[in-house]
Parts: C-alpha cells; structure tokens; sequence
C-alpha cells in the first residue's frame, strides 16, 4: 500500500505492508532509531510516539494507520537548532534517567500526559505514565521532570 505519511514535520511516501508495524518502519526504513523496541507486545511503553497528536504504542500500531498522519518522534521533539525541548532538559536536571534505554518512550508520554491535562499533581502523573516501564527504577527523577514542565511550560514549546 502506497502511503504519505508525514514524520517529524517531513513528508514522505512509503509502500507499506500491512503486516508491518510503526516502530518497525520507525526503526528500519526510516533509520530513527530513537524510538525503542522493549517488549514488542506493548507493555513496556518504550515505542510510545505520537500520531496525530495522541500517544500510541507503536509496536502495536500497524503502519498502515500513518497514512495521511502526523507522526512525531523523540528525534522531533527537539528545537530546530538542536537545542533540547524543555521536557529533555528536564530529565536531565531532575536526574530522570539512568541507562536511558526507556528515555524516549518516557519522554513522548510525558508529552502526552502535559498536553491531555494529566499532570496536575504527582499522582496523576504517575498514573497517566504507569503504560510506560522503568527497569533502573528511575520514577521519582521522571515523574519531577513531567511536574516541573507541566508547572511552567506549554508541552508543545
């Protein structure tokens, strides 16, 4: 199936399989490999990109489903001059990560759960990011990070 598909701002027309799914055309046709393959049963939550606005798990999302589609990877969560969006530098300030393999997914939900209006307090946070797995145990860093922006930044800056 012939598809156009628009990636981080880039459009672009792909033949698509209807077996494949998004992370897999994420990771190996389009090289952004920012987007992570956990469990490929979505469980994890660290595939979470955004499509048309809204979070998904994209080991779960066949690829067929980007067709005339906003996608929104953590390789276009950055500024255009490459400096990090506040949410990144927030993890980095409230030491949200640790070997940083579930990072992007954490950050795209966080995203999501700022722009849905799920961030008003630590345990709506919590809440609204359980769909997404820390193996280092990394929460209380995480969780301050999607706090702060929420507090003072419009998640989509």
């Amino acid at each position: 199936m012939h598809a156009l598909v628009t990636v981080n701002g880039r459009e672009m027309e792909l033949t698509l399989e209807p077996r494949e799914s998004l992370l897999d055309v994420l990771r190996e046709r389009l090289a952004l490999t920012g987007t992570k393959k956990g469990c490929d049963h979505g469980q994890c939550g660290a595939c979470t990109v955004h499509l048309n606005g809204r979070r998904v798990l994209s080991c779960l999302t066949p690829a067929v489903q980007a067709d005339g589609a906003q996608v929104r990877t953590i390789e276009g969560v950055a500024a255009a001059g490459g400096s990090l969006h506040p949410l990144q530098q927030a993890f980095i300030d409230e030491d949200a990560l640790q070997c940083g393999y579930c990072t992007p997914g954490q950050i795209m939900s966080g995203l999501g759960c700022i722009a849905e209006g799920h961030a008003a307090d630590d345990a709506q946070i919590r809440e609204y990011l359980s769909g997404n797995l820390c193996r280092c145990g990394a929460y209380p860093g995480i969780v301050a990070a999607v706090r702060v922006i929420a507090a003072t930044q419009d998640p989509e800056a």
